[in-house]
């Protein structure tokens, strides 16, 4: 237990944990009304959208999530020097990667949540959509007051495992600087290499605390909301 409190009196532990804390809540939010719309699009009677929609998916979808980040830090930020935080601020290098960490799991993670929400959509049976048009409802009344409510309780699964995801994948933004649990475990293990199982033992503990809450807490909620039939 000697190596551990002395892990814990070095670093910071809880800080880098609320930093995942802080990424996975903005990156979820991002990614939630990105994939919203994404998906729409691809079930949209507009051709444009659809083929939009669909190479959203299948672009984003298959590119690592890395390269999303280091496009993001590097291209955006670095090269075409596009801010998202005062560029003359103090923090201004902390802030602005934070920042576009956001945005690069949020852009990631919404063509998995565009996928999840659509297959909730395909769950709703196609009378509920026939019937919004023979009263007279346009596509987009049509899609967000009657189509989405639905589609949403029975997405609720993949949505829950696309979440659980997102938190783990907020270790890839130690490779921008980003002071989160993977970038705090890279200085453990430089500087206190002896202490290796207790290190891996606070990653994955606080990891576990994280996402098991969330694994319980939509398991719970899908089979609350599930449809019956």
């Amino acid at each position: 237990m000697d190596g551990l409190q002395t892990l814990l009196d070095e670093y910071n532990v809880f800080a880098a944990f609320w930093m995942t804390i802080k990424l996975t809540f903005f990156g979820a939010i991002g990614a939630l009304v990105i994939g919203t719309v994404v998906a729409i699009m691809r079930v949209s009677p507009v051709r444009v959208f659809q083929i939009f929609g669909t190479a959203y998916v299948t672009l984003i979808r298959n590119t690592p999530l890395t390269l999303v980040v280091f496009f993001c830090a590097f291209g955006l930020l670095n090269t075409l020097q596009i801010y998202l935080a005062p560029a003359d601020s103090p923090t201004s290098i902390v802030d602005n990667n934070f920042r576009w960490g956001v945005v690069a799991l949020s852009v990631y993670h919404a063509s998995f949540v565009a996928e999840a929400i659509r297959s909730g959509i395909n769950t709703v049976p196609q009378g509920q959509a026939e019937a919004a048009r023979a009263i007279g409802l346009p596509f987009l009344p049509t899609i967000t007051t009657i189509i989405l409510p639905q589609a949403f309780r029975g997405a609720i699964a993949p949505l829950g495992n696309t979440l659980i995801a997102l938190t783990k994948n907020t270790t890839v933004l130690a490779t921008i600087g980003v002071a989160e649990p993977a970038l705090m475990m890279r200085n453990m293990f430089e500087f206190n290499i002896s202490l290796l199982y207790w290190v891996f033992f606070i990653m994955a503990f606080g990891f576990v605390v994280l996402t098991l809450p969330v694994g319980l807490f939509f398991t719970w909620l899908s089979r609350r909301l599930a449809v019956q039939r």
